[in-house]
């Protein structure tokens, strides 16, 4: 099989022991409730890559809003005393599961990890039948991104992932597990804290092991408090604190941690995860700072889509290597443009260095149903979400999608600034851009612009702090009506967008005219960062990476063939420190 995802799915929170679930899985469409009958199962498909794409061995483009799954797997007798996890990464967008016949979950949400305790519904020994239902409809109503829900691609909506587009997976707990936890680090106290979660409330305690290039550097057991637990852990005094140990681009440093429940004390789950000693804020004269040093961000716009898998990456490996090219590139950094990526791609980028923005995918049409679903699943994305040290901005908005008519209806407003709120209730450590592009309301931590123009020469004075509450970059107002511009760092988080002509044809696009050939590329590109840099921007996010289906203006194609040399790139990128 040339695509088959074997690496353990869920690396942030990783358990010693799982089956992988990956692979060939009986398949059909069929627009039913009830669990079809087996000879309706007429298909093949490789888990966990989509029908409408090649990598599952279908690869048809014919739109079904239902599509089930099956396959059967087995437990030997070492499983006997365990209980049983079965874990999907994320599936869209309705998502029912059974095993053996009984149904163990329900999730609804495309873009987050779920899972059930399955022991009661399994046998030991014999063979088990796992069967999924996914409904995924053409709804503009629910988060996403940038699936078409027309039946085809247009513009710069592409082709959707119906059903399980990430790993599927088993693994095992005794009495009772970790269902969630948070760890947010503190430089400024020399220590980080959060809360551990578990499933039953049966541990009565949890060690903490923290380590450091391997070595053992700091132990804390504590005693539970039921389901729910805060903790703190103290790493050593203030004055001692050596800044090595900060993570930064330059330096990424990660502790391990080890995160044990215990019962009568004895071990029944642990977990394996990272930590990043870090702060992003923005300090008193409006900079935002990456450990109380100002940070430039020089970001490329990744909408991490793949020719033949689409949303899911043929591997962990190919996630890495995007990395690698952005950085060849001179970008420091990526905003996740209406995805919430595969979790490796965060954990290379914690490993490597490398910022990342967060973004929900968007829903398009503005009722109570929207913000409902959308506010569900946002939460959830920032439960699993902010572990990751790479992670320094949260987008709960792009571009008013969803909230078109937020530059002047109070009702729209007020949503985006719940969503602001919530985001800084469950996790205030990182800077929020709560509708980036414009028509930005009071409540935002940057002021975000995405203009398109061909030319730079008026940047400077177009974006003039004092004129940016009057300023309408792509037509639209920067600020929303009521909404004053009041000092917030500013960042140019979409520009650019540059096709080459010749790839500009029969339906194929870029922003602007096509450039004639590399030569005009790079003039062009040399020019339009001339316009940024001379402005008093703190960031930028150049679009994009890689060519997306009919949106042909990435610096590397759909199969990640550099188009440019990647040292003139990074000449061009990578000069602003």
């Amino acid at each position: 099989m040339k695509y088959l995802k074997t690496e353990y799915p869920r690396p942030q929170m990783k358990r010693d022991e799982w089956i992988p679930l990956n692979g060939e899985w009986d398949f059909c469409f069929a627009e039913c409730a009830s669990i079809p009958r087996d000879d309706a199962f007429d298909r093949k498909i490789l888990v966990p890559f989509t029908y409408e794409y090649k990598a599952s061995g279908i690869g048809e483009t014919a739109p079904h809003s239902t599509v089930w799954y099956k396959r059967t797997f087995e437990l030997d007798k070492q499983f006997c005393d365990k209980r049983i996890l079965l874990c999907f990464n994320a599936s869209d967008y309705i998502t029912d599961v059974w095993v053996n016949g009984n149904h163990v979950v329900n999730h609804v949400g495309g873009f987050t990890p779920f899972s059930a305790d399955v022991t009661d519904s399994v046998s030991i020994g014999g063979k088990n039948t796992v069967t999924v239902r996914c409904y995924d409809p053409a709804d503009p109503t629910v988060p996403r991104g940038k699936q078409s829900w027309t039946g085809k691609p247009f513009g710069c909506w592409y082709a959707p992932n119906t059903g399980i587009w990430q790993s599927v997976w088993i693994e095992t707990f005794v009495d009772d597990c970790i269902e969630e936890y948070y760890a947010e680090p503190d430089i400024d106290n020399c220590c980080f804290t959060g809360e551990i979660t578990t499933l039953y409330g049966v541990a009565d305690s949890a060690e903490i092991n923290v380590y450091l290039r391997g070595e053992l550097y700091k132990k804390q057991l504590l005693t539970l408090d039921g389901k729910q637990t805060r903790y703190c852990v103290k790493l050593m005094e203030d004055d001692f604190v050596d800044e090595k140990l900060f993570w930064s681009p330059e330096n990424p440093t990660l502790f391990g941690l080890d995160i044990s429940l215990l019962k009568n004390g004895k071990v029944i789950d642990v977990i394996h995860t990272r930590l990043g000693m870090r702060k992003i804020s923005i300090d008193e004269c409006g900079n935002i700072c990456l450990n109380n040093k100002r940070l430039y961000q020089r970001l490329i716009l990744d909408q991490g889509y793949w020719k033949e898998s689409g949303l899911t990456p043929p591997s962990c490996e190919a996630l890495k290597k995007d990395i690698e090219f952005a950085k060849k590139m001179g970008f420091n950094g990526a905003r996740k443009h209406q995805k919430i990526e595969d979790p490796y791609y965060y954990y290379y980028a914690d490993e490597m260095g490398f910022l990342t923005w967060c973004e929900m995918p968007s829903a398009y049409n503005f009722n109570s149903r929207e913000m409902r679903l959308q506010l569900s699943e946002w939460q959830n994305v920032i439960t699993h979400m902010r572990n990751f040290a790479s992670i320094i901005c949260y987008v709960p908005l792009n571009e008013s999608w969803g909230v078109r008519k937020i530059l002047n209806q109070s009702a729209q407003q007020n949503y985006a600034r719940s969503l602001y709120f919530i985001t800084k209730a469950m996790d205030a450590s990182r800077l929020v851009s709560t509708n980036d592009g414009w028509e930005n309301i009071d409540l935002t931590d940057v002021i975000s612009i995405h203009d398109y123009a061909y030319d730079s020469s008026e940047f400077a004075s177009k974006y003039a702090s004092e004129n940016l509450d009057a300023v309408y970059p792509a037509g639209r107002k920067l600020m929303a009506e009521g909404c004053a511009y009041s000092g917030q760092p500013v960042l140019f988080t979409e520009f650019g967008g540059i096709a080459l002509k010749n790839s500009s044809t029969n339906g194929n696009w870029g922003y602007n005219d096509g450039a004639e050939d590399e030569e005009e590329f790079i003039s062009r590109l040399n020019n339009l960062l001339k316009g940024v840099y001379e402005c008093g921007f703190q960031g930028f996010c150049y679009t994009q990476l890689t060519d997306v289906q009919q949106e042909v203006n990435g610096l590397l194609d759909a199969d990640r063939k550099p188009k440019l040399d990647m040292s003139v790139l990074n000449e061009i990128f990578g000069n602003k420190k």
